[in-house]
């Protein structure tokens, strides 16, 4: 009995996937070489396969936390000096994307051995960013990319917005919210992040005790991120959908968050209109492999092998 031939993807699926996919994994395909070697190595990776941190770096939810975490993270002044001086995101903004889609991806679905590369390969960037801000308070300070409070406040942000970004989707998370913050520190202590927080109660805590103490702020920086933010280089139906995607970000940050950001809610239905365009990109990412399926291959080989 041979199989039912499977029924032809459209056009502008195709087309959509291809899209995607570039701004994401800087490949049409989504086979990047990194991606493609996700299914080499000797171990299983930090991150259970289809534990908290595979479905909620799966999902496409994945799409608006990515705005939203670029969104807190500028609110504290020497995250955002560090991006202002040394990254390039104004001239290649696809070029930073993929970079940090690749570090996610690799560190979720890759082995030990490539996340812990990895992580060094990121690692050694960080060590040349260095320079000076204005604090919340006012008073001038220096910055490493590597100095505790700031590698904190990027992981308080990213967790923070990759579970908000996820609960948009309405899709569940295996064990809960919680047990994505707790399997999603190993990142953090990756990164040398001392105790991340290991519940969604304690994680927004930290990040509201980053407020409390004055250690966030607006301003001139952060109102030129918003902008860019709010309208990329994405021409046609990607745009359009970008914006969709953009609102449902803003939708998510606290009110508190939103007026240091200087911006508003939505009198749409956002979030509806959200997943409307999530499940539309779902259909065209889902129409070919992806980093999970490379990870899945390199999890049966090892299973083999041990038998």
């Amino acid at each position: 009995m041979t199989d039912a031939p499977s029924s032809p993807v459209p056009g502008w699926i195709s087309s959509l996937r291809g899209k995607i996919l570039t701004a994401l994994a800087g490949d049409p395909t989504g086979m990047a070489p990194y991606v493609r070697d996700i299914a080499e190595g000797d171990d299983a990776g930090y991150f259970a396969e289809n534990g908290p941190a595979w479905t909620v770096h799966a999902g496409m939810g994945t799409l608006v936390a990515g705005i939203r975490a670029l969104l807190l993270q500028a609110l504290h002044p020497g995250a955002l000096a560090g991006v202002h001086d040394w990254s390039r995101y104004r001239e290649d903004p696809i070029g930073r994307l993929t970079g940090t889609v690749r570090w996610v991806i690799t560190l979720t679905y890759g082995s030990k051995t490539q996340a812990d590369a990895e992580t060094r390969r990121v690692g050694r960037f960080h060590q040349r960013v260095k320079g000076e801000y204005r604090a919340g308070d006012g008073s001038e300070r220096t910055y490493t990319a590597e100095a505790a409070d700031l590698v904190r406040w990027v992981h308080l942000a990213f967790t923070d917005a990759f579970l908000a970004g996820h609960e948009v989707s309405r899709l569940p998370i295996p064990g809960g919210a919680d047990a994505y913050v707790a399997d999603w520190a190993t990142a953090g202590r990756l990164m040398r992040v001392v105790d991340p927080p290991l519940t969604r109660a304690a994680l927004r805590g930290e990040i509201d005790g980053f407020f409390e103490r004055g250690e966030l702020r607006g301003g001139e920086r952060v109102d030129e991120v918003v902008r860019f933010l709010r309208r990329p280089p994405f021409p046609g139906a990607m745009g359009v959908a970008y914006r969709v995607l953009f609102a449902a970000a803003v939708a998510t940050i606290p009110r508190r968050y939103r007026r240091m950001l200087g911006v508003r809610r939505w009198p749409l239905p956002v979030l509806t209109l959200t997943r409307v365009v999530l499940r539309i990109t779902e259909r065209a990412l889902g129409s070919g492999p992806r980093a999970q399926d490379m990870a899945r291959q390199r999890l049966r080989r090892l299973e083999r092998e041990a038998a």
